[in-house]
């Protein structure tokens, strides 16, 4: 009973999207009965809509992969008897038929990483080589104040106004024995 309301409110919902989207090409009816042609439509489907998409977290596509063919039809009437007079072949073929990818294909590693790992090498070694320019062509040099003897001295005045008491660097400095502590 509860499948037969199922079954009715799918066919509502596909019927009201073939009336909502009979535009070929527009963006609404991307994922439409006019983009699955004879596919036979056996589910609700990602989203709600009738469409094909191979993923792991939702295994059951609310369409079939391949339009059904004499050999198709054949092996559909063949699987609702006994499945141990089914070949191996005979199982994969309707495997087929349904599904494009098995898990463990869908899963395997693409090696699509080692372009974007690439591609981020490439702007890494782009913004080096623009720090590099910049520091050669178009920054000034450093002024006198960045020379050892001028550190110093001003490292010298800021304990000498002891600076900064509590966290500082006069925190840090023993004024009785001149030292750091």
């Amino acid at each position: 009973m509860a499948l037969r309301v199922l079954d009715m409110a799918l066919r509502r919902q596909l019927a009201a999207q073939v009336v909502r989207c009979p535009q070929i090409g527009s963006v609404a009816s991307v994922h439409t009965l006019d983009k699955i042609g004879k596919r036979e439509i056996v589910g609700y489907g990602w989203n709600g809509t009738a469409c094909y998409y191979d993923r792991a977290d939702y295994p059951m596509p609310a369409v079939r992969f391949r339009e059904p063919t004499n050999e198709i039809i054949n092996l559909h009437q063949k699987e609702k008897g006994d499945w141990k007079k089914m070949s191996i072949d005979e199982k994969k073929a309707l495997y087929r038929a349904s599904f494009c990818q098995t898990f463990a294909e869908i899963q395997a590693p693409t090696g699509e990483f080692k372009k974007h790992f690439g591609v981020g090498l490439l702007f890494t070694a782009m913004a080096i080589w623009v720090a590099i320019f910049m520091n050669l062509f178009v920054y000034d040099e450093l002024p006198v104040t960045f020379d050892e003897e001028h550190k110093k001295a001003q490292l010298k005045r800021m304990l000498d106004l002891e600076m900064n008491p509590v966290t500082g660097l006069a925190s840090k400095w023993d004024y009785q024995n001149n030292r750091w502590k």
